[in-house]
């Protein structure tokens, strides 16, 4: 960070009218990239990390930071979040994944808009998504956004195991500034989150009682590929945009895969083990909801 950029996040921190923000990370085995997560949110209030018992360096590296730490068995990305959100001190929260950072232009934004009196309860926030060292810049990746900056008790993620999003009350702007995700090093630090993702979408489908026949195993996935490769204009990323729009559609075969497979299975008679869920009415409420 250039000395101008600390100077201006420091003046916009140290102003009084300003509300404070508690930042949440939830981590598993982020060791390549907690350091630089952490380090790009040490301007805020609060950070809390709530990690899943990690069994690689997460939590050594993270006791170099000015954070809290508390740890819970992963139930999910959206019960994990709404478990944390109780949990933090502010009334204003900003949630990061361990494989993004809070550029400093983003950083100086999220403290001037609190210290102007908000009339929303929430703000979306852009993503620059980095696949192999290169931003996406097609693929549908280019109009990725996420709700993370919000009221702590007027946002709240739905019950699902994966790919839920925040929901909040009334309108939510777009901050100007993105957020840097990189979501692919490499192909051993991706492909467990990758089968992981697979697997958690199969076991929320089945336990929403869907069904998957050929429609969902051979179509849903050539759908992707199409629409994200020729559509959404992925072939302009080159070989980049390629093997990340293949990787897409294979990643929708092998949850529809599962899925079908669950169904055989549940079928004949066997138990199906999904992966835990958390079904704890708290988790779900916001706070002070009755």
């Amino acid at each position: 960070m250039r000395a101008s950029e600390q100077a201006t996040i420091e003046a916009l921190k140290n102003r009084p009218d300003r509300e404070k923000v508690s930042v949440i990370v939830t981590t598993y085995n982020e060791e390549v990239n907690i350091a630089g997560c952490l380090e790009s949110v040490q301007w805020a209030d609060e950070v809390l990390l709530v990690d899943s018992y990690s069994t690689d360096r997460t939590l050594e590296i993270a006791a170099g930071y000015d954070v809290k730490v508390l740890q819970r068995e992963y139930f999910g990305s959206a019960a994990q979040k709404n478990w944390s959100i109780d949990r933090v001190s502010h009334d204003w929260v900003l949630i990061i994944d361990a494989d993004e950072r809070v550029p400093p232009p983003l950083a100086a934004e999220i403290l001037r808009t609190l210290a102007t009196p908000q009339q929303v309860n929430g703000f979306s926030i852009r993503r620059e998504n980095i696949f192999i060292d290169k931003v996406v810049r097609h693929s549908g990746w280019s109009t990725d956004k996420v709700v993370r900056l919000f009221r702590r008790d007027k946002g709240r993620y739905p019950n699902r195991r994966v790919h839920a999003d925040l929901e909040i009350e009334g309108p939510v702007p777009v901050l100007r500034n993105p957020f840097e995700h990189n979501t692919f090093r490499s192909f051993d630090q991706y492909f467990p989150k990758f089968l992981n993702y697979a697997e958690w979408g199969a076991a929320q489908a089945f336990r929403d009682g869907r069904k998957a026949g050929f429609t969902e195993v051979a179509g849903r996935p050539f759908w992707r590929f199409l629409r994200t490769y020729f559509l959404q204009l992925g072939f302009l990323d080159g070989r980049h945009g390629l093997v990340l729009c293949l990787l897409q559609s294979f990643g929708v075969f092998l949850k529809y895969a599962r899925l079908w497979e669950y169904n055989i299975r549940s079928q004949r008679g066997d138990a199906i083990q999904l992966p835990a869920f958390d079904d704890s009415e708290s988790t779900w409420k916001r706070p002070g909801e009755s």
